[in-house]
This record gives structure tokens, C-alpha cells and sequence, in this order.
């Protein structure tokens, strides 16, 4: 195998310490949502608690983050759906350059929303701003696709790197003499 892989093989605490960021924010999100939501609702039934007009697009603004940034933690865990029915009957060899060519197709996406979201929550997100709190540009509401864009980008090229490894260990176990199915 070669050096490199060992080289590359060294940012692994990298990725991790990225990974357990994004999670540390869905998480804190989550908890930031539930106390909102908490509140919007029992501010409609006890009179002591006051009723925020902003709670509802606070709200789906911060589901919005957590939608975005869970679906990119899940890319690294290899959590997403995907169609396996077949992948037993196929050699192995196959079966990592199709892995490595959805993650090429992620990878693309990823930057589409990288430059798109990014051209969308500066343009259309800067000359609008939230009903019930004028103040807040809806730049914000637009901002998690980009930030979401940054992190499967980072997470999918962690995923292609161990796809071209494996098809790398794939090979010198062909080569080997070992069979690929």
C-alpha cells in the first residue's frame, strides 16, 4: 500500500473533531428548539408566560440548520438510504468504483450548494428580513445550505478517500491472486 495512505490516514482526528462540531451544533439546536417551542406553546395557555411573536420562524429557521447539517453528519457514517439488493451478486471491485462515482455525484452537490446557497443567502436572503422580527435579515434562513454544503464536502471527501483506499486494497488483493468476489 502506499505511504500516502498512511500520510492521509493522519487527519483522521481532523474529520473527527469536525464531525463532533457539527453534532455539538445540531445538538445545541435541538435543545434551542424544544425550549422555544416549549415556551410558544405554553405561552398560549398560561397567562403568566409570554407568547413571542418570533418563536414559529425561529423555530423552522433552527429545524432548517439541524435538517441540513444531520444529513451531512450522515454521509459520514454512511447512514443515508441506499440500494444494496444487488450488492452481493456484484464483484467487489464494482461495487467501490460505483461507491466512489455516487460519491463524485455528492461531491458536486455539495459544491452546488456551497456556491448556489451562498449566492441565494447573500442576494435574495439580504433584501428580506423575518414577519415578526424586522431587524433579522433572512439571510440566516438561507445560510445553512452553504454551511451544509461545507460540511458534506468535507465529509464526502473523508468518504472518497476511504472508497479509493479500499479499491486500492481491492486491487493488491486481485493481483495477489486472491479473488475480488
Amino acid at each position: 500500500m502506499p505511504k500516502i495512505f498512511n500520510t492521509i490516514d493522519k487527519l483522521k482526528p481532523a474529520y473527527d473533531i469536525i464531525y463532533k462540531a457539527v453534532l455539538f451544533i445540531c445538538k445545541v439546536l435541538l435543545i434551542a428548539d424544544i425550549i422555544i417551542t416549549t415556551m410558544m406553546v405554553a405561552g398560549r395557555y398560561i397567562p403568566f408566560i409570554p407568547a413571542f411573536a418570533w418563536s414559529e420562524e425561529i423555530i423552522l429557521t433552527l429545524m432548517s440548520y439541524m435538517a441540513v447539517l444531520s444529513a451531512a453528519l450522515a454521509i459520514r457514517r454512511g447512514a443515508h438510504i441506499r440500494m444494496s439488493a444487488f450488492d452481493r451478486y456484484l464483484p467487489k471491485k464494482l461495487l467501490v468504483i460505483l461507491d466512489m462515482l455516487a460519491g463524485v455525484a455528492v461531491l458536486v452537490l455539495g459544491l452546488v450548494m456551497i456556491i448556489v446557497g451562498w449566492k441565494y443567502a447573500m442576494t435574495i436572503g439580504s433584501k428580506a428580513s423575518y414577519t415578526s422580527i424586522p431587524t433579522l435579515s433572512k439571510r440566516w434562513m438561507y445560510f445553512p445550505i452553504p454551511l451544509a454544503g461545507v460540511a458534506m464536502v468535507i465529509f464526502q471527501s473523508e468518504v472518497l478517500y476511504k472508497n479509493i483506499k479500499s479499491f486500492w486494497e481491492v486491487e493488491e488483493n486481485t493481483t495477489s491472486g486472491e479473488s475480488a468476489v
